[in-house]
C-alpha cells in the first residue's frame, strides 16, 4: 500500500514537471513580467491596471486534485475573500490550451468558478500558455505575490504541505498568506521562494 501511494504519488510530480514549451525563470525581486489577458466576460485584463497595488497570481485548472483540495475545503476561497477585503487584487489564471485538461472556454470558466466558490478579483484565460510561461508556471496551484513596486514578493506553493489531503490544510504554513500580511504590515517577507506542487500546467 505505502509503495502504491508512493508509485501515485511520484506519478503527480512528474506531471508536475512534464508542462512542455520554454519557461522562463523569474525571481523573487525581478520586475512582475507585464501581461493582458481576457477575463471570462472577454473584457480585458491588464497587470498595469493595478499599479501600486499588491496582486496574487493564482494558476488554475479546477480538475487537478491539489486544485480540488483547495478549493473544496473552502480554503483558496476564503483566503481570495479575506485578502481582497483588504484591497489586495487576486487573479486567477488558466493557462490550459484548448483540447487539454482544465480548459474551458470563458462562459463554461465563469460557471465553472462560481460553483467552485471562487471569490477572485478576476479570472482570466491564457490559452496560449505565453503568460504562465513568462511566469514559469508548472503547476496548478502555482502562486505569485506581487509587490506594490510590480515586484515579485513571493513564488511558489501555496503552503508546505504538497498533498492532496484537504486535512493538512490545517497544519500547513501558507506561504502566500504569510507574504501578503508581512507586505500589509509594511515588513519584509521572510520566505521568498519555495518549491511549487500540484499537476503540471497544460499548456
Amino acid at each position: 500500500m505505502m509503495m502504491m501511494k508512493r508509485n501515485k504519488w511520484m506519478g503527480w510530480m512528474v506531471a508536475a514537471a512534464l508542462t512542455g514549451g520554454s519557461l522562463h525563470a523569474v525571481e523573487p525581486g525581478d520586475e512582475a513580467p507585464a501581461f493582458t489577458l481576457p477575463d471570462t466576460k472577454g473584457e480585458e485584463v491588464s497587470l498595469a491596471d493595478f499599479k501600486g497595488k499588491l496582486v496574487v497570481l493564482e494558476w488554475l485548472n479546477y480538475d487537478c486534485p491539489f486544485v480540488k483540495k483547495h478549493y473544496q475545503s473552502g480554503n483558496l476561497p476564503a483566503l481570495q475573500e479575506k485578502y481582497t477585503g483588504q484591497e489586495v487584487v487576486w487573479l486567477s489564471i488558466n493557462s490550459s490550451a484548448e483540447g487539454k485538461q482544465g480548459y474551458l472556454p470563458g462562459e463554461k470558466l465563469a460557471a465553472r468558478s462560481e460553483k467552485e466558490g471562487n471569490k477572485a478579483s478576476a479570472i482570466l484565460l491564457d490559452t496560449s500558455g505565453k503568460v504562465g510561461k513568462a511566469y514559469g508556471a508548472r503547476t496548478t496551484p502555482h502562486m505569485y505575490v506581487i509587490d506594490a513596486e510590480g515586484k515579485l514578493a513571493y513564488l511558489g506553493g501555496i503552503d508546505d504541505k504538497p498533498t492532496t489531503k484537504a486535512s493538512d490544510i490545517e497544519g500547513a504554513t501558507n506561504h502566500v498568506a504569510a507574504a501578503l500580511d508581512a507586505l500589509l504590515a509594511g515588513k519584509e517577507v521572510e520566505v521568498k521562494k519555495a518549491k511549487p506542487y500540484g499537476c503540471g500546467v497544460k499548456y
